[in-house]
């Protein structure tokens, strides 16, 4: 008489969590920046805009580089 085999045990595969990425330094993970708007022949500044942040494309997260 031949045994039956039994059934192998399935494994379960747990996920690794990635980690968070790091919030970018330039814009502190807002992905805007602000500069200052002058205006006039003496330069003077006249109140802020905000813009995309080049360091990160404006997603917030560190560049990998």
């Amino acid at each position: 008489m031949t045994a039956a085999k039994k059934p192998t045990a399935r494994r379960r595969k747990t996920t690794v969590a990635k980690p968070e990425p790091a919030p970018c330094r330039t814009c502190k993970g807002s992905g805007e920046v602000s500069r200052t708007v002058r205006v006039g022949r003496k330069q003077r500044p006249v109140g802020q805009q905000t813009g995309l942040c080049l360091a990160c494309l404006g997603s917030g997260e560190a560049p990998t580089d």
